[in-house]
């Protein structure tokens, strides 16, 4: 009897769906970032209120920990390279020094957390509480990143403090907490419709 070249081996943990998702979020992340050329009242103080916090936990609860990371990865690797992704249509490697560039690298981690939660169970409040523990991080994460980077090697006002940096993280901050609600709703409802694998 014959059997075909493919019996036998395993499948692999990487397919085309996963990667069609995956590619999909790095994009709506580079979508979010720049979500005010679009919609010019999110900026409040200066501050350009993006919808990558949003992304970043959607991907997590929607693809498991792993995928959703690597998604996020996908996202600042491209930025990184050149492409203008990053908040203000920025892009290269020079973004590494901003200030802001913690709270990129902090998506990587609240995508793998959120995911790492519903991972383990499947409930709604759980969804929700992945949600805004992952933004929880990003915000910590960010913050002290911007912190350090504002006094040790960008240029910060004389008048800057810790508790100025965090003073600064309050205008998105309702928004963000609401966001990670719709986000663990969201993603509890239609995770029962994708055939998205969470345990890689």
């Amino acid at each position: 009897m014959m059997t075909t070249a493919t019996e036998g081996r395993p499948k692999s943990k990487f397919n085309a769906l996963t990667i069609v998702y995956s590619g999909m979020f790095a994009a709506l992340m580079m979508i979010g970032a720049n979500i005010t050329s679009f919609v010019p009242f999110l900026v409040i103080g200066g501050v350009p209120i993006t919808l990558q916090a949003f992304f970043a936990v959607l991907s997590g609860l929607l693809l498991g920990s792993r995928i959703g990371a690597l998604s996020i990865t996908v996202y600042m690797l491209v930025g990184l390279a050149g492409a203008p992704v990053f908040a203000k249509f920025q892009g290269g490697f020079g973004q590494i020094l901003s200030p802001t560039f913690g709270f990129v690298v902090a998506f990587i981690l609240t995508a793998y957390v959120a995911g790492k939660f519903v991972e383990r169970k499947n409930t709604l409040p759980t969804y929700i509480i992945a949600a805004l523990v992952a933004t929880a991080i990003n915000y910590l994460v960010g913050t002290n990143w911007m912190y350090l980077a504002y006094k040790f090697w960008a240029v910060a006002p004389e008048i800057f403090t810790y508790k100025i940096a965090w003073l600064w993280m309050v205008p998105p901050l309702p928004k963000d907490i609401i966001l990670a609600v719709l986000a663990g709703i969201f993603a509890f409802r239609i995770s029962k419709h994708l055939k998205v694998r969470r345990t890689f």
